[in-house]
């Protein structure tokens, strides 16, 4: 069963006196359990995509159905239960609050979902423990290398412990030692513990970790295949 799907969804943005349509009708399917690539040159549609996917827009037209539910029916306060609860985000500027410890940046979002102090300092001990940053979970993100900033960014995204994972460039700022690092994190995130991931990326390198790999052009999906050389695979 399909825990994301896009049907016909097309997507516009006010420009001048018209409209412009960057999504000309997307159709998308992943499984409970996937990990997708989306590649693509700068305009191509995937961020549009992904920030529809994200609960952080919305089409114009079409549907999207997440874990079985029609997003089009849902209003503000549904959507952000929705997001809070199905995904989690990383980002490729981390989007960590500054002199504020890792610890902290991962647990804000179980303060917004309401979770009690006890749990949130524990959870996110151990997400981060997870992450290898036990010793530097007191570190703000200025004391900390952008391969650790991103790992506090992919502890912070799963602490809540929702099914989806999404990833906007997670490694664009990071060196390729340690953009490696950081994608086999993600693999053992879906391989060992059954995450759902879906990654924009422009980089081939990154997307070769993926299990299916989606290219985007002018608005549309032009392939959507099956990685037969995925890359690092966890034993």
């Amino acid at each position: 069963m399909a825990i994301i799907e896009l049907i016909g969804v097309r997507k516009s943005f006010p420009m001048g006196d018209g409209e412009l349509e960057v999504l000309h009708g997307i159709d998308m399917k992943v499984g409970q359990g996937e990990f997708v690539a989306m590649m693509g040159p700068s305009g191509s549609g995937k961020s549009t995509t992904m920030n529809i996917l994200g609960c952080l827009d919305t089409p114009t037209s079409g549907r999207y159905v997440l874990d079985g539910q029609d997003v089009a029916g849902l209003d503000g306060d549904e959507l952000a239960e929705m997001r809070n609860t199905m995904i989690g985000f990383v980002f490729q500027g981390f989007n960590l609050l500054q002199r504020t410890s890792a610890l902290a940046n991962v647990e804000m979002p179980m303060l917004y979902a309401g979770a009690k102090a006890k749990e949130r300092r524990a959870r996110a001990r151990e997400v981060l423990e997870r992450m290898g940053l036990g010793d530097r979970m007191h570190h703000d993100p200025s004391q900390l290398s952008g391969g650790q900033q991103q790992r506090v960014a992919i502890a912070r995204g799963i602490v809540n412990r929702a099914p989806i994972l999404m990833a906007d460039e997670p490694t664009g700022n990071l060196d390729s030692k340690t953009s490696d690092e950081i994608m086999k994190l993600f693999q053992e995130l879906n391989e060992n513990e059954g995450m759902t991931i879906a990654l924009v990326t422009h980089e081939p390198d990154v997307a070769s970790y993926a299990g299916r790999i989606m290219h985007f052009r002018d608005g549309l999906i032009t392939s959507d295949e099956p990685n037969e050389s995925k890359k690092g695979a966890v034993a």
